[in-house]
C-alpha cells in the first residue's frame, strides 16, 4: 500500500476511533431529561440528584455537565461561529457532522481551570457537555469524558 493510501485510510478512520465507549468501572451521568449522557471515572461523584453533573473532589477541581437541547438541530460550527465564539483553530479538535469538540478555556496558572466543550446529535435535538478542570487533572482523562458524550440509548424491546 502506498503512503497516500495509508494516510487516507487512517484519516478516514480516525473519527471512528475518537468515538469511545467508557472505560471499565466508569459511571454514567445522564442529563435531567434522561436524553443525553457522559461517563466519568469511578472517583467522581454526582454533584446533586438529577443535575446531569459530576465532580472530582469539589466543583473547583473538576466539574462535568451534560445537557440536552430538544429541537435544536445539531450542526458543525461555521467559520463565522468559530470566530464569534473565540475558538482558536488549534483548539478545535473536531468539527464534523458527528461531533463538535473544542477547548474553550485555556489555563495560564495552576489554580486556573481549563475547559472542554462538545456537542453531538441527539434524539430529537442536540446533546452537549462541558468539563471544567484544573491542570492537575490529566487532559487525556477529560478527553475520554468528553468523547463519551452520546444520546441515551432507547431501551431494546
Amino acid at each position: 500500500m502506498s503512503k497516500p493510501v495509508v494516510f487516507t485510510l487512517v484519516f478516514l478512520l480516525a473519527p471512528t476511533a475518537w468515538t469511545q465507549t467508557a472505560p471499565a468501572g466508569w459511571k454514567v451521568v445522564k442529563d435531567a431529561k434522561n436524553a443525553c449522557q457522559i461517563s466519568v471515572p469511578s472517583e467522581w461523584a454526582p454533584w446533586s440528584d438529577n443535575s446531569g453533573a459530576a465532580v472530582f473532589q469539589d466543583t473547583t477541581t473538576a466539574l462535568a455537565v451534560v445537557t440536552t437541547q430538544p429541537g435544536q438541530n445539531f450542526q458543525p460550527l461555521t467559520p463565522a461561529m468559530q470566530r464569534l465564539s473565540g475558538i482558536a483553530k488549534d483548539k478545535l479538535f473536531e468539527n464534523t457532522v458527528k461531533r463538535v469538540f473544542y477547548q474553550d478555556r485555556v489555563s495560564t496558572r495552576a489554580d486556573e481551570p481549563n475547559a472542554y466543550s462538545a456537542s453531538v446529535p441527539g434524539t430529537g435535538g442536540t446533546c452537549s457537555c462541558r468539563v471544567v478542570f484544573l491542570p492537575t487533572i490529566p487532559a487525556e482523562t477529560v478527553k475520554k469524558i468528553v468523547l463519551s458524550l452520546a444520546p441515551v440509548a432507547a431501551p431494546s424491546l
